[in-house]
Order: structure tokens, then C-alpha cells, then sequence
């Protein structure tokens, strides 16, 4: 018998299916702190793993979603995005999002904050993105992540 999603993981379903995805979030045991072990666990590359990370643009945050594999250049990318892109502090970060830092889903937020994809996600025909708790993930692929999450497309480097 399977127990049940945690709150949150069950609250990124829900939006999920409110947005047109099918809400399937898969679980696995244990904690993985590494892109690269999660990637392995998943049985994809390191850069179909979405990684949302939450920035200060100008001090109004946004959501960078990020290929596991690349850093986001803050210069470059604060340019890119018309700014100065700062790392958001991590209390701010679970304040904001409701989720743990480093599980943190795409979308099911308490704001819709402003969203960017990493375009280098592009190249994966599947992606796997965190779902608001420890071993919680869901399938997607760029275009439905684009459109579940309203957000733009930009170069991350």
C-alpha cells in the first residue's frame, strides 16, 4: 500500500491538474541533494532535471527554472532579464514559495511569481521537476512547463 503525497506535493498536483497536466507526482525514498544523483534515480541526464530557483531581480523576486546541468550567471542573466539579479535569502525563498529550499515545484505558490526557463531545457524531449517536497517529482516536457507555469523563455548562462 502507497501513503499518501505530502501536503505539499499533493497541493503541486492539484495545480497541476487545474492547469491541463495530468497532477502524476512519483516519490522515492530518501533525501538527494545532488542534481546528479537525482538525475541517476530519475534514469535521465543531469540537464532534463528542472531546478527552480528563486532570485531578487531589481529586489522583486522571480523564479529562474534552471537545467540541472548549468549555473545561472547572475550579470548575464540580470542583463538578459533588464536588471541586477541577486540570490534570494533562503527564508525569503520558503516564504515565498511555501516549499523547502531545494524541493521547490515550479508552480503551486501562494504569488505566481514571474517565471523564466532556462531555453537550454529545450533540448530534453522529458523533464523532471521537484514537487514541493523531499522525493516528490512530476514528468513534463519544456512547452507544457511554458504554459503550466506562464512563463518566458531565456538564455541562462
Amino acid at each position: 500500500m502507497s501513503s499518501p503525497l505530502h501536503r505539499n506535493a499533493a497541493h503541486v498536483a492539484h495545480t497541476l491538474i487545474s492547469r491541463g497536466h495530468h497532477g502524476v507526482i512519483i516519490t522515492r525514498p530518501g533525501t538527494l541533494d545532488r542534481v546528479a544523483d537525482e538525475a541517476f534515480a530519475l534514469g535521465v541526464e543531469a540537464g532534463a532535471v528542472v531546478r527552480s530557483l528563486v532570485f531578487l531581480l531589481d529586489d522583486d523576486p522571480v523564479l529562474l527554472l534552471v537545467s540541472g546541468d548549468r549555473d545561472v550567471d547572475l550579470e548575464r542573466t540580470g542583463k538578459r532579464l533588464e536588471g541586477v539579479l541577486t540570490t534570494a535569502p533562503s527564508d525569503a525563498v520558503e516564504s515565498l514559495t511555501r516549499q523547502p529550499a531545494g524541493r521547490i515545484a515550479p508552480l503551486g505558490h501562494p504569488l505566481n511569481l514571474p517565471t523564466y526557463l532556462d531555453s537550454a531545457l529545450e533540448a530534453f524531449p522529458e523533464l523532471w521537476a521537484a514537487a514541493g517536497y523531499q522525493g516528490s517529482y512530476f514528468r513534463t516536457t519544456f512547452s507544457e512547463l511554458l504554459r503550466i507555469t506562464a512563463g518566458l523563455a531565456i538564455d541562462v548562462d
